[in-house]
């Protein structure tokens, strides 16, 4: 399929779900106020690009990327830091997808947009990735259900160990949940292994 045609089709079955389910966000300089200087923390390393890519996925139903869109924007710039410059990139790339003259709400713009302003605070983004410190998270919430320090086998911990640094999705999510129910004897618990991951991706989301 050409890209003129991918895109246009493209374009009309998204219609309706950006309408509905994402607000638009005018774009102006405004947007992109962070200062260069302070973002030496926040930079596109791989569970950002990760994140970058999840985001896309959302809009385009696509299972990888689209070219010139903001993931491949964004490894062009891979390893470097959030600048403004940076931002305006991978929003280009992300307009190419939508036809918006702006990012739109929770897309990759506005992910790495609000990864940049909490690095200039100091905060830390949530990832949206089974990384080393959702896992770790995972693991703690395995402890304070079995009571032992070592992870059992099989368990949340050991599952979330298999999808080490993929983007958290119904699949992974789920194997998760096998784990937990073999050490609860089959429920899900509030605030256990799964309830953990997916308070990682709500967040990463927000």
């Amino acid at each position: 399929m050409s890209r003129r045609l991918f895109s246009s089709s493209m374009r009309l079955a998204q219609t309706a779900y950006i309408s509905s389910n994402i607000a638009r966000t005018p774009m102006t300089t405004a947007c992109f106020h962070t200062s260069p200087l302070r973002l030496a923390a926040a930079n596109l390393n791989p569970n950002t690009m990760s994140a970058i890519t999840e985001r896309e996925r959302l809009i385009t139903g696509a299972d990888g990327p689209v070219p010139d869109g903001p993931t491949a924007q964004a490894q062009k710039h891979a390893g470097q830091p959030l600048t403004p410059a940076v931002i305006s990139a991978i929003m280009q790339g992300e307009q190419a997808l939508t036809g918006l003259n702006g990012p739109i709400e929770g897309g990759p713009a506005a992910y790495v947009q609000r990864v940049a302003d909490l690095a200039a605070t100091g905060a830390e983004q949530p990832s949206g990735v089974l990384d080393s410190n959702t896992i770790s998270a995972i693991t703690d919430a395995e402890k304070r259900l079995t009571g032992s320090e070592e992870p059992v086998k099989g368990g949340p911990t050991a599952q979330a160990q298999k999808h080490a640094n993929e983007p958290i999705n119904p699949q992974n999510l789920h194997d998760i949940t096998e784990g937990e129910k073999k050490i609860t004897g089959g429920q899900r618990v509030k605030g256990g292994p799964t309830a953990t991951a997916q308070s990682e991706l709500s967040r990463s989301r927000s």
